[in-house]
């Protein structure tokens, strides 16, 4: 135990200084350009696939009717299901973000962003795709989206955030994930009520829907502030999923 700043200062190199003022830099750059925005929808899933297939298309689809419906469309900036959704609000004159990060192959920033920033640490990104969200939207995906999902789904069963809407898009890709989760119900790992913080669905309107639901908040009024406001989004969203 440490009974004072001074002494714990005394135990850190420069090396760790100088790392936690690395990730206190990219949680700042990734804070700022969210308060820019009101809360919008955060699209997560697969950077490796093609825009031609069936997922990228019903994300470029989903994009343009967020936007349609003055909805920020926020993904991690990259190719695959990240281009498709920011390319569908992109053509409709929305407000499409990109939070990007530095990655040894595949991620680079696709050309349908109107705002777009890059990270180096990948849990700066995470909060910051977080806090951009009033609904969340996980297409199919590998590792990185299994991350994400995971990391959403637990912050959310511990209250440690709003329990914002939460859809899976892809109800063939997504079953198999369901029956993992009903396997952890049966042995108590979860409990039953866990199971009702996303909905799995092919149907991009309910995404939408859930969106018009919540409302366009002013940009000064996040629903992390505080969260004073997260008794008003968990019952909008208990009567969404």
């Amino acid at each position: 135990m440490f009974n004072a700043d001074a002494e714990l200062l005394k135990k850190l190199s420069i090396e760790d200084l100088e790392r936690a003022n690395a990730y206190a830099k990219d949680l700042t750059m990734g804070l700022q350009i969210i308060r820019s925005f009101p809360q919008g929808v955060t699209i997560f899933g697969s950077a490796r696939l093609p825009q031609e297939h069936k997922y990228c298309q019903m994300a470029y689809e989903l994009g343009g009717e967020l936007a349609k419906n003055g909805h920020a469309v926020i993904t991690g900036g990259g190719p695959g299901i990240m281009e498709a959704a920011n390319h569908g609000a992109y053509e409709i004159g929305g407000r499409s973000i990109g939070l990007n990060i530095t990655l040894r192959h595949e991620q680079h920033p696709n050309p349908y962003l109107t705002d777009s920033i890059t990270f180096e640490y990948f849990f700066a990104r995470k909060v910051s795709l977080a806090m951009a969200a009033k609904v969340f939207v996980f297409f199919p995906g590998g590792f990185g989206t299994m991350d994400e999902i995971g990391e959403i789904l637990c912050l959310m069963q511990e209250n440690k955030m709003p329990k914002m809407p939460m859809f899976l898009i892809g109800v063939d890709y997504w079953k198999n994930f369901e029956k993992v989760i009903r396997k952890m119900v049966e042995l108590g790992l979860v409990a039953e009520a866990d199971t009702k913080i996303f909905k799995m669905t092919d149907d991009i309107s309910e995404v939408v829907a859930a969106a018009n639901k919540i409302g366009h908040p002013k940009i000064s009024e996040n629903f992390y502030d505080g969260f004073k406001e997260a008794s008003l989004i968990n019952e909008r969203s208990h009567s969404v999923i």
